[in-house]
């Protein structure tokens, strides 16, 4: 006889917002395998709601992260998210045509670049992680970056598939920010980086 106390182990609430659904659904229609995390949408959520002013996303993809990202945002801050596909671009702004606060333009990331400086940025494109320089300008004193998309290494420097991660390393090691790796799954690291 099961324990009437019994529950299954997960490692967050199942239910999402209705935005994200609706973007994980696109997702799924359009072929895409991976997307923002469950665990990497509420920790954006929980880190919108202490911001304000403009929110970004660098690399909309179908729009899970913005939706995450609004999911948690006060009202009066804005959101916006560049994503090089314009018909992809076109399905997202669909998506959040009832939102307000959300722009999704139809561009590379430096198309943001006229909104900034950001209170908060999602990074979710490794070649534009690279570019620390670009990245340290387009955020505001305080300003938080979250960079998704990494494999854990239990070495310093860190090493992924036999070659040091020097993007890792270079966001956890430069003085302008102040800066942390998180596992959020056993496969998966994001880093947190707050402009000082």
């Amino acid at each position: 006889m099961q324990c009437p106390c019994h529950t299954e182990r997960v490692s967050a609430p199942t239910d999402v917002p209705d935005l994200v659904a609706r973007t994980l659904d696109l997702s799924r229609r359009r072929g895409f395998i991976t997307s923002t995390r469950h665990e990497t949408g509420r920790l954006l959520a929980a880190l919108a709601a202490s911001r304000s002013g403009t929110l970004a996303e660098l690399g909309t993809g179908c729009g899970v992260g913005s939706a995450w990202l609004h999911s948690g945002a006060p009202k009066e801050a804005s959101i916006v998210s560049a994503e090089l596909d314009p018909d992809l671009a076109e399905d997202v702004q669909e998506i959040f045509g009832d939102a307000e606060n959300v722009r999704v333009l139809a561009g590379d990331w430096s198309a943001l670049e006229e909104f900034t400086p950001f209170s908060l940025l999602f990074v979710d494109v490794r070649d534009v992680m690279a570019d620390i320089d670009v990245l340290a300008d387009m955020l505001e004193a305080g300003g938080i970056a979250v960079l998704d998309d990494f494999v854990p290494s239990s070495f310093w420097p860190p090493i992924v598939d036999g070659q040091v991660d020097s993007i890792r390393e270079q966001w956890l090691t430069d003085e302008r920010f102040a800066a942390v790796e998180m596992l959020i799954d056993p496969d998966a690291s994001l880093i947190i980086a707050t402009r000082r």
